[in-house]
C-alpha cells in the first residue's frame, strides 16, 4: 500500500525535477553566454528612498508605480463589477431591447483590442468631456484636509484626467467579461427557483433580489475573483498613455539606467506579489463553495 501511494507521486516528482533542470540550464546559459553586467544594488534604491527634508523613508519610482497599479486595479474592479452586474441582469431581461443592448456591449468590447479602446477614451473622452466636467478643478479646490485622502485614493490632481480615462477603459473592458459571468450565473439557476418565487407572488425584481442573485453569487464568486487578477495584469496597458503605473515606471527607469534585466525581474516579482495572493484566495474560495455544492 505505501508503495502504491509513492508511485502515485512519481510523475509529479519527475516533472518537478525536469523543471528544475531546465531552470538551472537556462541560468547557466545566461551566465556563460550573456554579456551583461548585473547590478542589483542599484535597483533597491528605486523602491524606497530616504527623504532628508522629512527625515523618513518614502516610496520611490517603482513603489509609486506599484501603488498606482493597486489603486487603478481596485477602482476599475469596483466600476467593472457595477457595469457587469447591470449588463448581466439586462442580458436575462424579458425586454428584447435590454438583451440587445447587453449583447451589443459585450460583443463590441470583447472584439475590440484594449489598446484601441484606451486610445479612444484618452483622446476623445479625456480631451473632450473631462474638461467640461471640471474634474481637475474639483480635486484642486477641495478642502486641504481632504486633499491627502483624495490623492491617496485617486492620485495627484494633475494626473486625474488620464487616470480617469484609464479607469473607464479598464472598467468597460473588464465589465464585458463580468457581464458574461453574471449572465451565465443567472442562467445556471434552476428554472424551478423562478417558478417557485413567482408562485409566491414575487415580481421580477423581487425574484432577482431575494432568490436568484443570492444563489448566483455563490457560483460566480470564484470566476469574479479570477477577473480581478485579469484586471491587475491588464492594467499594464495604461502605460501607453503615460499613467505612472508599475509598467510605465519600469520603462522610464530602464531607459534612464539601462538596468534592463534587474528592472523587469523586479517588476515581475512585484506583479506576482499582487496576483499570487489573489490566486491562492481564489483556490480557497473554490474549496469553500465546493463543500456546499456536494
Amino acid at each position: 500500500m505505501p508503495t502504491r501511494n509513492a508511485n502515485k507521486y512519481l510523475p509529479d516528482i519527475f516533472l518537478g525535477l525536469a523543471i528544475a533542470l531546465i531552470v538551472v540550464w537556462l541560468a547557466l546559459r545566461v551566465k556563460n553566454s550573456l554579456v551583461y553586467h548585473w547590478d542589483w544594488n542599484a535597483v533597491w534604491q528605486y523602491l524606497f528612498r530616504y527623504d532628508t527634508e522629512k527625515a523618513h523613508w518614502t516610496a520611490n519610482l517603482l513603489m509609486q508605480g506599484f501603488i498606482t497599479t493597486i489603486r487603478l486595479s481596485v477602482w476599475a474592479t469596483v466600476l467593472a463589477l457595477f457595469i457587469g452586474t447591470t449588463m448581466g441582469i439586462m442580458g436575462v431581461s424579458r425586454s428584447p431591447g435590454n438583451r440587445l443592448l447587453s449583447r451589443f456591449y459585450v460583443e463590441a468590447v470583447r472584439n475590440m483590442p484594449p489598446l484601441v479602446l484606451i486610445f479612444i477614451f484618452y483622446f476623445f473622452i479625456s480631451d473632450q468631456f473631462l474638461p467640461v466636467l471640471k474634474i481637475e478643478h474639483f480635486f484642486v479646490t477641495i478642502p486641504t484636509k481632504i486633499q491627502p485622502v483624495a490623492a491617496f485614493l485617486f492620485g495627484p490632481p494633475q494626473q486625474i484626467a488620464p487616470f480617469i480615462s484609464a479607469l473607464l477603459t479598464l472598467a468597460i473592458f473588464e465589465g464585458a467579461y463580468i457581464t458574461e459571468i453574471v449572465r451565465a450565473g443567472i442562467r445556471s439557476i434552476d428554472i424551478g427557483q423562478w417558478e417557485a418565487s413567482s408562485a409566491l407572488g414575487m415580481n421580477r425584481y423581487q425574484q432577482l433580489r431575494k432568490v436568484i442573485l443570492p444563489q448566483t453569487v455563490h457560483r460566480i464568486l470564484p470566476p469574479l475573483a479570477g477577473q480581478f487578477i485579469s484586471t491587475i495584469k491588464d492594467s499594464a496597458i495604461v502605460a501607453v498613455i503615460s499613467i505612472p503605473d508599475l509598467t510605465f515606471q519600469g520603462m522610464e527607469l530602464m531607459a534612464a539606467t539601462y538596468l534592463t534585466f534587474e528592472v523587469w525581474i523586479t517588476i515581475t516579482v512585484m506583479y506576482l506579489l499582487l496576483t499570487l495572493p489573489c490566486s491562492l484566495a481564489i483556490r480557497r474560495l473554490e474549496l469553500y463553495f465546493g463543500r456546499f455544492a456536494q
